[in-house]
């Protein structure tokens, strides 16, 4: 074979395979335009986006007290049981403060709601190993009087006999502290009478014409019930803070410090629920009612007319320490060993950065 006719054998082999490229590319978009190595090589590469990952979920140990320093809690403990909330809370409910004390010092609880004078003494107990994270409820203590007679300040009780409970505990401090800065012996000017428990005070009341008594809620709802002629005529939380302007303390939240630093962002959660929890049950009586029942804190129809005179808060901070220290001074001028002995120091605040 010559020369001229390998040249044209390889010419057609050329043609065709140009051809069928050509055929090749029929699918591409018309008008594309090129692309050269150079904008490819500059083109960025989109980075795969990353899923946010949801919060590690965790279960809280919660003990609480049955009456108002639970009845804050109550939405989210129902929402934690109807698994709509990231975190779980395990919530048990006692009657008494004793039965807790034992749960957070063994560190079988995480988290306690408690008096606020028995967080100072556990702070002293434990070492510091608790800290105090925010008051869950103001003062609940009211004084009732089953007269007509006027009353219209504090100075209208001089003379008076009082029913109340609480010797050598919050009510005596509280109205002992509040008598005295308006100008009453507690000793000398009225006469106290304790009884060792508010459903005693209640029963005394719901058979007096004449009676006064220092109760909390919501015993307070339940003798006005029994007796129709009872009325409030002195709220302590609001005489409390006449005096200089700090909020009378009953209830804290306080969590175990080894549970807060190897869980702050599960704290942060609790404190964000709770909050919420909080509102929730201030803004919707009816519903948080039937909840306060379902946890068989108290009735329902109690709770719907007790809960506006809970005083049910979540403070934190700052605030949350400045009433704190003012009230457990109160307590400590009255009595130090109310307090653990002595006032605690700043390790018992938990104040977020």
């Amino acid at each position: 074979m010559n020369m001229k006719k390998i040249l044209a054998i390889i010419l057609a082999l050329v043609m065709m395979t140009a051809a069928f490229s050509a055929c090749g590319n029929t699918e591409a978009e018309p008008n594309a335009p090129e692309t050269s190595a150079e904008d490819t090589e500059a083109a960025p590469e989109t980075p795969e986006e990353t899923p946010e990952q949801p919060a590690e979920s965790a279960t809280v140990k919660i003990a609480s007290l049955k009456g108002p320093t639970t009845m804050g809690m109550v939405k989210m403990m129902d929402d934690s049981d109807n698994s709509l909330l990231s975190d779980t809370y395990d919530v048990q409910i006692f009657g008494t403060a004793d039965e807790i004390v034992g749960l957070l010092v063994n560190g079988e609880i995480d988290v306690a709601n408690v008096p606020c004078n028995l967080a100072s003494v556990l702070y002293k107990k434990t070492e510091g190993k608790i800290e105090t994270v925010g008051i869950n409820t103001l003062g609940v203590l009211y004084i009732l009087a089953a007269s007509e007679e006027p009353f219209e300040t504090v100075e209208d009780l001089r003379g008076k006999t009082i029913y109340s409970t609480g010797k050598g505990t919050t009510p005596e401090y509280v109205l002992n502290y509040i008598l005295t800065s308006n100008g009453i012996d507690p000793t000398a000017d009225v006469n106290i009478e304790y009884l060792s428990e508010a459903t005693e005070v209640a029963a005394k009341m719901s058979e007096s014409t004449d009676a006064i008594a220092v109760l909390p809620q919501p015993y307070v709802t339940v003798a006005m019930t029994q007796n129709e002629n009872l009325r409030i005529v002195f709220d302590l939380t609001e005489e409390w803070e006449k005096i200089d302007g700090t909020k009378l303390v009953t209830g804290v939240t306080v969590a175990r410090k080894e549970f807060i630093e190897s869980n702050p962002e599960a704290l942060e959660r609790l404190i964000t629920n709770y909050t919420a929890s909080v509102d929730y049950v201030n803004t919707n009586t009816d519903d948080a009612a039937n909840l306060v029942e379902k946890y068989d804190i108290v009735k329902a129809p109690v709770a719907k007319k007790a809960l506006p005179y809970c005083n049910i808060v979540f403070m934190t901070g700052d605030e949350m320490k400045t009433n704190v220290e003012k009230y457990l001074t109160v307590l400590y001028e009255s009595d130090p060993t109310s307090v653990g002995g002595e006032l605690p120091d700043e390790g018992f605040y938990y104040i977020p950065q």
